[in-house]
């Protein structure tokens, strides 16, 4: 690809690169995700070529064998982690599969003041931690006050990435290691018709192998 002519015209350069760099005019890296008849269902592209979703991300961690159950008076929590292994530059996922209880609703993100329910993330140096990403929401009537709401009422699901930073001081760190544990909580503010409840947090933590990056060349002992 003389000039990098096919990847500026699809509009994947890596414009992050130094110019001076050998590896100045790759493009940026992506994975496509086809089902059985050949249709492309899910498309994921990254800023640099050191951090890569991996497929357990990619496939919203349904093959996940680690969970996590809990439950209050207000709704129940099964949250999850798309990857057991990781390694510095991968991209995986958190998952939080929540109901909440009969007559009982948690906060989306809105125009009001009430606690948005979240899953937070304590950040150690060496994790990038990505935005929420919420399904969509539900209005609420809230007729004593003739307020309007947003709201999750029926089982829901929240996803939140974490990277695995690739710098060599993070990369050393987790190096020496050997696991890593990710650890952070769901946060919410749960109501029914009649009662809106103190903000409630349920502790989450999961511990992931780490493994190290494999530098040797192709052919390489």
């Amino acid at each position: 690809d003389p000039g990098s002519a096919i990847i500026k015209r699809y509009g994947l350069f890596n414009d992050t690169v130094d110019p001076k760099s050998r590896s100045y005019g790759i493009p940026h890296p992506g994975t496509f995700i086809l089902d059985r008849k050949g249709v492309v269902v899910s498309r994921f592209f990254e800023d640099a070529y050191q951090e890569r979703y991996t497929t357990g991300a990619m496939l919203g961690g349904a093959a996940s064998a680690t969970s996590i159950k809990a439950a209050t008076q207000h709704l129940s929590l099964t949250a999850s982690i798309s990857d057991a292994t990781v390694a510095p530059g991968e991209r995986i996922s958190l998952i939080a599969g929540i109901t909440p209880a009969r007559n009982m609703h948690v906060y989306a993100p809105g125009r009001h003041t009430y606690q948005v329910v979240r899953l937070e993330i304590d950040p150690p140096p060496w994790l990038k931690v990505h935005p929420i990403a919420y399904p969509a929401s539900e209005i609420y009537h809230f007729k004593p006050l003739d307020e309007r709401v947003e709201v999750f009422v029926k089982p829901f699901t929240l996803r939140r990435d974490v990277t695995f930073l690739a710098t060599p001081e993070a990369a050393k760190q987790l190096a020496s290691m050997g696991t890593a544990t990710i650890s952070g909580a769901l946060e919410y503010q749960a109501c029914d018709d009649t009662i809106c409840f103190n903000p409630a947090r349920v502790p989450v933590s999961f511990t992931v192998t780490v493994k190290g990056l494999d530098r040797r060349p192709p052919g390489g002992q």
